[in-house]
């Protein structure tokens, strides 16, 4: 990277030699890295404020352009009338500081941006009506970078589709989306990021990861004091976190990569909820640093219409050598696994159980979970919030849907959580 050259092909004269270390921030060198190999389909770029996503694909789609002769671009936003002054002008700057002013040509109607030594061009589109990508055509070459900036404004991903299956046609191509996740676990978006799907790639950044002197000290010293004021706030808007809107069950959640050398070393715990038909049946294994108070969930399994004999291979080949805590209101199906060789014993379940292991869980210093190996898990703890009533007021009581793994890892951890907890005098 450090040697990396911003603009190298040998067809142009004259280019600006500009060491890419002084455009692109450290925390987005391996994305970098990744779309110039062709790693990735799709790329979701979240973060807060100041954290340097749309700078960074600005810069990156220059930058593919005018190393591929026919690759050229086409960028949303959700209303036409926001272009002008967010990613149109995002693009002129990464022109400027490119140093390459002189090559592209700049227009407003229709809005566009014209590479001259080869007629390649930038569209900026509104998606008010998706339908009209269908006339969007290219006398040469093709869309390869597609730019959909602040996803969070659209309502949901069928006019995503509809201008990928309009404009994308064959070649590979790359789609970029950058947005700073809404405060809610259950918008569309947030779902969607937690879902692996094969081609793409997933990347968070906030401003603490830009080298200080392109924010400034004005930016900086803004943040700062919001941290001071309103933490929750801060949270939201300068880290891109998902902060919830006050009803989220699980306020100690932390979603993020976890190596195996972290929970290593922990005792393990596994559990198992029954479903069949509309509900799956789910597996977790979790680990627990007890003096920490930190509960891992290291690994999951979840499906709908498993026969006995299949789901015991799933829990075997994840399990080891642990004891798995069931579901008791599904004797039959325990008495059938431990039949089949597994360790499993029966929950004990009583009138308070499922209150006191949700409220062990929630008062645990963290609940960690990687949404790349647990997306189940991942999806259920960060969506799972109370109940509201017709006034949108907070119903005092946990809800009982969409808690599969939930249930699962309660579960697991009822012969720790069912343990007397030392007095500690007042």
């Amino acid at each position: 990277m450090d040697k990396e050259r911003a603009c190298e092909p040998q067809h142009l004269q004259g280019w600006t030699d500009i060491r890419l270390t002084s455009l692109i921030a450290p925390c987005f060198w391996r994305v970098h890295a990744d779309i110039r190999r062709g790693g990735h389909a799709e790329y979701w770029l979240t973060g807060g404020r100041g954290s340097g996503k749309s700078s960074f694909v600005s810069i990156e789609i220059l930058l593919g352009l005018m190393r591929d002769e026919q690759a050229n671009a086409l960028i949303y936003r959700k209303v036409a009338d926001t272009l002008r002054d967010s990613v149109y002008a995002q693009m002129l700057w990464a022109i400027d500081r490119l140093g390459v002013a002189e090559e592209w040509q700049a227009k407003i109607s229709p809005m566009e941006l014209l590479y001259r030594p080869t007629g390649q061009r930038v569209l900026f589109r509104g998606a008010d009506d998706p339908q009209k990508s269908k006339g969007i055509k290219l006398k040469e070459g093709f869309f390869k970078y597609l730019w959909f900036e602040e996803l969070s404004e659209f309502r949901n991903r069928d006019a995503i589709r509809t201008i990928k299956a309009s404009v994308i046609r064959g070649a590979k191509a790359v789609t970029l989306y950058t947005y700073n996740p809404p405060r809610s676990a259950r918008e569309w978006v947030n779902e969607e990021a937690l879902v692996p799907r094969e081609g793409r790639m997933r990347h968070h950044s906030d401003y603490r990861g830009m080298p200080p002197e392109w924010l400034g000290d004005s930016f900086l010293a803004e943040a700062e004091a919001l941290r001071l004021s309103d933490e929750t706030a801060w949270r939201h808007m300068y880290l891109g976190e998902v902060t919830g809107t006050g009803g989220q069950v699980f306020e100690n959640l932390k979603l993020r990569p976890v190596l195996p050398e972290e929970w290593h070393g922990f005792p393990t715990y596994c559990g198992l909820d029954f479903g069949f038909a509309a509900d799956p049946d789910a597996f977790v294994r979790c680990a627990y640093d007890r003096k920490r108070r930190r509960l891992y969930v290291v690994d999951e399994f979840a499906s709908t219409g498993l026969l006995t004999d299949r789901l015991a291979r799933e829990v075997r080949a994840r399990c080891g050598p642990d004891l798995t805590t069931c579901d008791s209101a599904e004797p039959r199906s325990i008495a059938q696994l431990r039949a089949l060789g597994l360790r499993v014993t029966a929950a004990k379940k009583g009138p308070d159980s499922v209150e006191h292991g949700l409220k062990w869980l929630q008062t645990r210093w963290e609940i960690v979970i990687d949404p790349e190996r647990c997306p189940f898990a991942a999806r259920e703890f960060a969506q799972y919030e109370y109940d509201r009533d017709r006034e949108d007021r907070v119903l005092p009581r946990y809800p009982d849907h969409d808690n599969h793994t939930i249930d699962a890892v309660r579960y697991a951890m009822e012969s720790v959580s069912g343990m007397r907890q030392a007095i500690v005098p007042r």
